[in-house]
This record gives C-alpha cells, sequence and structure tokens, in this order.
C-alpha cells in the first residue's frame, strides 16, 4: 500500500450517488463501486490498485488541489 497517497473526501448532496473506483495497469476497469445517500461521507484513497475515482451525481468532492462539487444527475 501507498503511504503517501493522496485521500479524496466525497459528501453528497443527493441521494444515490455513485463512488467507482478503477484499476491500474494496461486495461482500466472498475474494481469498487459504493453508493452514497444525501449527507453521506466517503474517504477514498488512491492505492497500488485504484488509479482514478469516478463520481456520478451531485456531491462535494474535496482533495489537496481544493473543492470541486459535481452536478446532478438531470
Amino acid at each position: 500500500m501507498y503511504t503517501n497517497s493522496d485521500f479524496v473526501v466525497i459528501k453528497a448532496l443527493e441521494d444515490g450517488v455513485n463512488v467507482i473506483g478503477l484499476t491500474r495497469g494496461a486495461d482500466t476497469r472498475f474494481h469498487h463501486l459504493e453508493k452514497l445517500d444525501k449527507g453521506e461521507v466517503l474517504i477514498a484513497q488512491f492505492t497500488e490498485h485504484t488509479s482514478a475515482i469516478k463520481v456520478r451525481g451531485k456531491a462535494y468532492i474535496q482533495t489537496r488541489h481544493g473543492v470541486i462539487e459535481s452536478e446532478g444527475k438531470k
């Protein structure tokens, strides 16, 4: 495990926000899925297995680079 990995904090602003972990390597694949309801918070970490995190739904996403709000479902 990477001990100095970046953390990402995701707070759902609506029910049904999906947080999807994507793998590293030659083929990028989904390897983990979390579903958050309004108000729930997930703290995620990039690891040797996770190279990207995809967020679907309206949420606050906080990283060491700043905060962004994803758009909700239309």
